[in-house]
């Protein structure tokens, strides 16, 4: 599967997906079709058998940056292309992707992710979809979209079931960037854990949590059925999100070439930063 690879821990029933997009550390296309490979596969191979070799879905990411958010230059050539499919098979993927995680595979797991580094826009939900997200300190989160006249397909049902929909709000259209410990203080982070800890607090959490894997699967869901259970009606996001990208104007669409430049040149710094290092 591209852009992703998979680690099994037995003793704590947990397999890892570590995320590796490439070229840019964004939610490709391939990337979010790999995760929905693999959360089909743990479904279909054992679903809620009670034997079942994987009760908890761990996610990470293999660089520096967490997530630059939604695939802009996939976006753009879609664009070009007048290509609505494309952008609806996009948005498509990633509401299923967003919604197994929040469900827990739909009864089968708990899903939980690590976040270090930058995590931005469309990039911070399925992390925050997941049951638990923590997040290492040093990380930062920002919704910029707002800015370019954009929103993430999800954003709202994901934030603001964990933030309450005001607070989600404000966090949308701010555009603010903030802190790991920020953004725990406005219930979207369940845990900050020290620089380099995060993979560590996820293997202890799995480990004690065993024995009451069943209950708490039980408590996600119900808290998930009074919340309105907004991620189900994930194609309704999908369609708006899609009309919405084929309504940009020109200027608005090259707002967006400049911030995929712009990626580029902060990549492009980052890795001469880190082969200076290694030189020295």
């Amino acid at each position: 599967m591209p852009q992703l690879s998979l680690d099994y821990e037995p003793d704590i029933q947990t397999l890892w997906i570590t995320l590796r997009p490439e070229p840019k550390p964004v939610f490709t296309l391939p990337l979010i079709e790999s995760v929905g490979r693999v959360q089909d596969a743990v479904m279909k191979l054992w679903g809620l058998e009670e034997d079942r070799p994987v009760r908890y879905l761990a996610y990470r990411s293999s660089g520096a940056i967490f997530s630059l958010g939604g695939d802009l230059d996939y976006y753009l050539d879609c664009l070009r292309a007048n290509d609505r499919a494309g952008l609806r098979r996009y948005a498509d993927q990633a509401t299923n992707v967003i919604r197994l995680n929040r469900t827990g595979l739909d009864g089968a797991v708990i899903t939980l992710t690590n976040v270090r580094g930058k995590a931005i826009g469309g990039g911070i939900d399925p992390a925050r979809a997941c049951n638990v997200m923590i997040a290492e300190e040093g990380a930062t989160f920002s919704y910029p979209e707002i800015n370019f006249n954009h929103f993430p397909i999800s954003a709202v049902p994901v934030l603001s079931r964990h933030t309450g929909p005001i607070e989600a709000e404000k966090i949308l259209l701010s555009a603010a960037e903030y802190s790991a410990a920020e953004f725990q203080q406005k219930g979207a982070v369940d845990e900050v854990v020290p620089a380099g800890a995060g993979d560590d607090w996820i293997r202890r959490y799995a480990a004690r949590s065993l024995t009451s894997h069943s209950a708490r699967v039980s408590v996600i869901a119900a808290f998930n059925q009074q919340a309105g259970e907004r991620l189900g009606a994930m194609s309704g996001y999908a369609e708006a999100w899609t009309d919405h990208i084929l309504r940009l104007k020109p200027i608005e669409i090259a707002k967006l070439q400049r911030i995929a430049a712009a990626q580029e040149r902060m990549l492009s710094r980052m890795l001469r930063s880190e082969t200076e290092s290694t030189s020295a």
